[in-house]
């Protein structure tokens, strides 16, 4: 990828705007041999036309063969290596909510789960609580207190929540407790390092009280930790490509990835994927890049349910004539990473993706989906070249040499 130093020196200022449409999960498998994926199966006239105009390809989030998380897929996507830049999903979390991590603060994001009498987890997300009552268990649970050390603990969505730790000689070099499948228990906190024992101590002395608090609960009876990370610090997107972005999301985590490249995270005012555009719309004079996020696309994956994706790609789809009606220079729709159906989960499918502009140079793609992206000009490629190939397009980039 394009190092950060040459963008610095070669981007440069323009009256151009830049929309990327990220449907979170939107790569697909079909249900059967031979059959369609799911973006295939969606009626999607709208971004047909783009696809059409425009040129397309099949990104890489991470690595061939990785199956990335949100966070790394969502930083390549900004143009920001994800090896280099490893972020944690506590620091997602508790950014995307709002909260101020300081240098010594210790972050895990928490999901609330079910287990059966033995302690195995039998649903990793307790039936997707409301978050009416993950508040209420949160508020529970910060009566546990730990010593040499502060601890937070703030409800985020549905089943998720942030546990913070606070205190002097914390340590990330940590494991995760969720062991990612049905039918095992929680794990215990283990330190990758011996300056992460203490750390580790702690944790498993919260998760053994927690377990307590929330035995005779139901369906969220016990909880999980994931990302346990603290902040690194990252070069703002302003620095490294002189733009003024923004972030439209309504799901917390992905709101925290945005702060954490310096964009302005806005309020939509409302959860529906109609509130996001006018929301874009709103603050369309004030931005030259504007991040639009659409998380239901992955919910249905991992739920399994190929049909309610469709109808969310198609619900996106007729959502496209208002973002256009706008006049945006450049518009990038793909997502963050593949969430089959057929798996219900996160894979390592590279995604389908459309980069439109007045000035691209326009491939034979005539429909937009997987088989017929990886016809197009932008072949397989890294998600971290899609940034630097928007600010060209938008009129960005001086010339690189003499």
């Amino acid at each position: 990828m394009m190092s950060f130093e040459v963008l610095r020196e070669l981007h440069i200022p323009a009256e151009t705007k830049i929309v990327m449409l990220v449907m979170d999960g939107l790569g697909g498998l079909p249900l059967q041999a031979g059959g369609k994926t799911e973006l295939e199966t969606a009626r999607t006239p709208n971004m047909d036309r783009l696809a059409s105009e425009g040129i397309c390809g099949l990104s890489v989030p991470v690595a061939a063969g990785i199956t990335p998380g949100s966070g790394p897929s969502h930083l390549a996507l900004f143009g920001y290596d994800p090896f280099r830049y490893e972020i944690g999903r506590g620091v997602l979390e508790a950014l995307g909510i709002g909260f101020e991590l300081g240098p010594d603060d210790l972050a895990a994001r928490g999901n609330f789960c079910t287990v059966d009498e033995e302690g195995r987890i039998t649903d990793r997300r307790a039936g997707r609580i409301p978050t009416e009552k993950c508040a209420e268990l949160v508020e529970k649970l910060r009566a546990i207190r730990l010593p040499g050390v502060e601890v937070f603990v703030e409800p985020v969505k549905d089943y998720r929540f942030v546990l913070v730790l606070r205190g002097q000689g914390l340590s990330d070099k940590l494991t995760e407790t969720d062991p990612q499948q049905v039918g095992k228990k929680p794990l215990p906190v283990t330190a990758l390092s011996p300056e992460a024992e203490r750390t580790a101590q702690l944790l498993n002395t919260w998760i053994t009280e927690a377990a307590k608090i929330l035995a005779g609960e139901r369906p969220a009876n016990m909880l999980t930790l994931r990302g346990l990370a603290k902040n690194p610090g990252l070069p703002p997107m302003s620095e490294v490509y002189g733009l003024r972005a923004a972030a439209i999301a309504t799901y917390p985590m992905y709101r925290g990835v945005s702060r954490l490249v310096g964009m302005t995270v806005l309020e939509v005012g409302g959860e529906t994927l109609e509130d996001e555009v006018a929301a874009l719309r709103r603050h369309w004079a004030d931005f030259d890049f504007f991040y639009v996020h659409v998380k239901k696309t992955d919910s249905a994956g991992e739920d399994g349910d190929f049909q309610r994706k469709v109808e969310i790609i198609e619900h996106v789809d007729t959502l496209i004539p208002d973002i256009m009606a706008l006049n945006p220079d450049v518009v990038i729709i793909t997502g963050d990473h593949s969430t089959p159906a057929l798996l219900r989960s996160h894979s390592w499918h590279p995604v389908p993706t459309i980069l439109w502009s007045r000035v691209c140079r326009a491939d034979a793609v005539r429909e937009f989906g997987e088989t017929a992206c990886s016809q197009g000009g932008l072949g397989v490629f890294p998600a971290t070249d899609l940034m630097p190939l928007a600010l060209a397009n938008a009129g960005r980039l001086t010339k690189f040499g003499a």
